[in-house]
């Protein structure tokens, strides 16, 4: 019987994707290690209500920021700069040896990365949306 390719919502490949993504990322990167990835997320509360969050992805001592966001009436206040010191000790928690963001380059997300003490490592030419994107770290240790 013929396997035949469909199109499904995101959220139906969900558990999938969690039962065959160890597997798959030790092969994808031949890594021998058992791979242990973990998502860690925060937010910002001021009077009950969210005003900011940020997510940060953790795996094999590398720690990826997702998600940086700041209601717009709200930034430039540090939040933004909080959400991210709260990802770090979680990356160092793990000894995670970097925090790596990928933004559009020479933007305004690029420039308030590197006020946070992110530098450029490498520019992805018309990476996301036709766009170049540079890949930001942080060295923790």
């Amino acid at each position: 019987m013929p396997v035949e390719i469909i199109r499904v919502q995101p959220e139906q490949v969900l558990e999938f994707v969690r039962k065959a993504e160890r597997e798959a990322l030790k092969t994808f990167y031949d890594f021998s290690v058992i791979w242990h990835e973990q998502r860690h997320a925060f937010a910002a509360e001021q009077n009950g209500e969210t005003v900011g969050v940020a997510e940060v992805r953790i795996a094999a001592s590398l720690a990826h920021v997702e998600h940086v966001i700041v209601l717009p009436q709200h930034r430039r206040q540090g939040i933004g700069r909080d959400l991210l010191d709260a990802a770090a000790d979680v990356a160092n928690y793990y000894n995670c040896h970097k925090l790596t963001t990928l933004v559009p380059h020479r933007g305004a997300a690029q420039q308030f990365f590197e006020r946070c003490g992110y530098r450029e490592e490498a520019v992805l030419p018309q990476h996301t949306f036709k766009l170049d994107m540079a890949a930001m770290r942080k060295f923790l240790l």
